[in-house]
């Protein structure tokens, strides 16, 4: 094994690891997960790992996929964590590979709960989460101090297929400056009719990440009244990220792949920031 891996934990045998593979990118995935990658027997994968990531597999991995897609035929929840137990309880080194983080909208913690009922040995390794992540390979800080210094992640499912029931709307509106919306493309309308409702601006700064990291990504910049409109205009697909707030308007200083396609960057603060909030020079 490489010595970059050197004083880092092994896989075992009759262990099950949950990983993050990270937003899209082969080179956002983590060394514990590639040591793991490279020492699998099993690989169950999501939907959302690309071919990348599962190229650096070693050749005795088995890679099983386990993808969650809406709206398609996809493997049931029990089923994923009972192949899991099964293929632990045989003795293999199983990885359970997720897109992005698998603590963050990836349904980890149910999977390491069924774990330990089995009684089956786990470890946990994060991933860089696509609301990071994927803002960041958009050039957008998910925190700036010029803009926000709080942010709030929510998923646009909840448990019956619509807007979840269990968020204060009215009350996320009014505290958030920021807010960061996973896997919402097909409830864009809903979501933004929401938001407008519990107070929140129609002309407010709307960015749509689609494809984040990867070589596909689509970057679409709207506004909160017009954004349901303009993702159907442009064919944005999914998986992709909606994002609230004045930190989307930094992209345009901030769009590094767009510099290296020739896009000129604003160094100029105050078109971008909110008036009253840029520092004095010097600062």
């Amino acid at each position: 094994m490489n010595t970059i891996f050197a004083g880092m934990a092994d896989l075992e045998s009759g262990w099950v690891w949950l990983a993050g593979a990270g937003p899209g990118d082969p080179g956002l995935v983590s060394l514990l997960t590639l040591k793991a990658l490279q020492q699998a027997d099993v690989v169950v994968y999501d939907a959302l790992v690309g071919q990348g990531v599962l190229d650096m597999a070693g050749e005795q991995a088995v890679l099983e996929f386990a993808g969650k897609r809406g709206g398609q035929p996809s493997a049931k929840q029990a089923d994923i964590s009972g192949r899991l137990v099964q293929h632990a309880m045989s003795g293999k080194k199983v990885l359970r590979l997720k897109g992005g983080d698998p603590f963050v909208f990836g349904r980890g913690g149910e999977e390491a709960r069924h774990l330990v009922e089995a009684k089956i040995p786990f470890r946990v390794v994060p991933g860089i989460t696509a609301g990071i992540g994927g803002l960041a390979y958009a050039g957008i800080p998910v925190t700036d101090r010029h803009t926000n210094s709080a942010v709030t992640f929510l998923t646009g499912h909840g448990e019956d297929g619509g807007l979840s029931k269990d968020i204060d709307w009215d009350a996320l509106a009014k505290s958030s400056p920021v807010i960061v919306v996973y896997m919402a493309l097909s409830r864009i309308k809903q979501m933004t009719e929401q938001f407008l409702r519990s107070g929140r601006r129609p002309d407010e700064a709307v960015a749509v990440i689609s494809k984040a990291s990867t070589p596909d990504q689509r970057v679409l910049e709207t506004t909160l009244a017009r954004a349901a409109e303009d993702v159907a205009k442009a064919k944005m697909v999914a998986p992709a990220m909606i994002v609230l707030g004045e930190n989307t308007k930094l992209r345009a200083g901030l769009d590094w792949q767009g510099a290296m396609a020739g896009r000129i960057l604003d160094a100029d603060l105050s078109g971008i920031i909110p008036q009253g909030k840029v520092p004095p020079k010097g600062c």
